[in-house]
């Protein structure tokens, strides 16, 4: 009822307990509040398997467990952000000089007129000892470091190139031919100790860094093929496994693991499957390709460069897939074209998160800051929104498809 004051209340003994005076009606509204803030705050667990999803822990009741005083409400755990966010692709950019010299990631930056988020740089391990200021240069400029780990000497291949008489297939021969370097040897663990240098190098970064191990493993044109170097059958995946496994024990759980092949250039280069180390000991499957040159030196839109490749790939895996290296020569004079129409058909493959560009001029000149068209190409396609986000050291790697 209504007394003579306007406030609501009871009659009779105890109608003053039942009266809400207006601090009473600010404690309730404040109380609501906070109810309804905690609501808003649900737990969220994020994972590897599946980021983002909303997940409810069972009850006592449903389990029978005892819980200890004070243990009844864990702490709230809020969604991790990913990288790349859903419906988004990133773009990254390799390099001549890497992260010893960015003017050539400024001068493609500017081209594009856009930042990328990811950096490829190579090492090779007969001089590649862990540096932590390399990645962490590139960290500074708001890319994610992506390391090209390779398992061989490349002053090999500089002499081979000094030789003027050797043809390109002669020059392959002399690079793979490295014993040092056979698979075999790396499964037997001669390399562990240079391993856990790295390992414990990249864990003390305390920020995501993905590498890319020993790409291109489908061709014979490096020393850690199975096709090349007395490698046999099946020690590429052993090689792989004994170098993640090794991280792992050593807690470098900081790591993206990208396994990139070569494109298929022939019906006879399949068999990808017989090359992977599964999605246990994969994060993101990758891909290398190139307009204007080998297989690919007439014109060849991005689907017939990739799409045998993607499509081979999905048959046995479910991880999201870069293209890990591509560019376009002007072969033709359809570079800005080639660069034009395979960012229009980059949104219908779903699962690719990434393209890294191979902004230098090597054999022939990638680069899309060569030659104001494609570089016009180039930026009018990456300004689209799909590619308009950022990178930080707190974004949690997209490592599934679903999520």
């Amino acid at each position: 009822m209504t007394g003579a004051d306007g406030e609501l209340g009871g009659g009779g003994e105890g109608g003053d307990v039942l009266r809400l005076t207006r601090p009473r009606v600010l404690m309730m509204v404040i109380a609501a509040l906070l109810l309804a803030y905690a609501l808003a705050l649900a737990p969220v667990v994020t994972g590897r398997g599946g980021e983002g999803a909303a997940s409810r822990a069972p009850t006592t009741a449903e389990t029978g467990a005892v819980v200890p005083a004070g243990a009844e409400n864990p702490p709230l755990q809020l969604a991790a952000e990913l990288f790349p966010p859903a419906g988004k692709a990133f773009i990254g950019v390799m390099t001549d000089k890497g992260p010893y010299d960015f003017a050539a990631v400024d001068r493609f930056a500017a081209a594009a007129r856009r930042e990328p988020q990811v950096m490829l740089f190579g090492v090779g391990w007969e001089s590649g000892t862990f540096d932590r200021v390399l990645f962490d240069r590139i960290k500074d400029r708001g890319m994610l470091p992506m390391l090209g780990w390779e398992p061989w000497d490349y002053q090999v291949d500089q002499a081979a190139r000094k030789q003027k008489k050797l043809t390109v297939r002669q020059i392959d021969r002399v690079r793979s031919t490295q014993p040092r370097y056979r698979l075999s040897r790396i499964v037997d663990g001669e390399f562990d100790s240079y391993l856990r240098s790295w390992a414990e190098g990249v864990k003390s970064l305390g920020y995501p860094v993905a590498i890319r191990f020993a790409h291109e493993m489908n061709g014979d044109w490096y020393p850690w093929g199975e096709k090349a170097n007395g490698n046999r059958p099946g020690e590429y995946v052993e090689a792989w496994r004994h170098v993640h496994d090794l991280f792992e024990r050593a807690g470098a759980t900081n790591v993206i693991w990208v396994w990139s092949p070569n494109a298929r250039w022939s019906k006879t280069t399949g068999h990808l499957a017989e090359l992977y180390p599964g999605d246990d000991y994969v994060d993101w499957v990758g891909t290398t390709g190139y307009y204007g040159t080998g297989a690919w030196s007439g014109y060849s839109p991005f689907d017939a460069i990739f799409g045998p490749t993607i499509a081979e790939i999905r048959t046995f895996s479910r991880r999201p897939l870069v293209v890990t290296e591509t560019g376009a020569s002007n072969a033709g004079g359809h570079k800005a074209r080639w660069i034009r129409e395979t960012f229009r058909a980059l949104p219908k493959h779903r699962d690719v998160i990434g393209l890294i560009w191979f902004e230098v001029d090597k054999e022939m000149d990638w680069r899309i800051a060569s030659s104001p068209a494609a570089a016009t190409a180039f930026a009018q396609a990456v300004a689209a929104p799909r590619y308009d986000f950022r990178w930080s050291p707190d974004l949690v790697p997209r490592t599934d498809l679903d999520g």
